[in-house]
């Protein structure tokens, strides 16, 4: 299953269960990147990506197989991107928290 398709099933949840006070959402973790962009590093098993935010701060991901007879380069981007999405979700969440925090001190 893909992190996109796994964020929509869990998102998906909460609002079944009516769990929709502010919350960070896979649309807003999608708007938020401006570019994405990859490297392998050459004779590597190593995927890295780069993605740029809307406000130009970046993140970044990275893969590696133990065995480069498994290296694939597009599962290699995909982990990747898994990675740096999860990177994008923390800081999304802490400043969500400090605006809450901000609000009813």
């Amino acid at each position: 299953m893909s992190t996109k398709a796994n964020e929509q099933e869990i998102e998906k949840e909460i609002i079944e269960k009516g769990l929709t006070a502010p919350r960070i959402t896979p649309e807003l973790i999608s708007s938020k990147i401006k570019s994405e962009d990859y490297y392998v590093f050459p004779g590597s098993t190593v995927t890295v990506c780069l993605l740029t935010l809307e406000n130009g701060f970046s993140v970044i991901g990275h893969s590696a197989t133990a065995s480069p007879d498994n290296f694939d380069e597009e599962i290699g981007r995909k982990i990747a991107k898994t990675e740096a999405r999860d990177k994008i979700w923390r800081l999304e969440g802490y400043f969500l928290s400090q605006k809450l925090y901000e609000k009813n001190k």
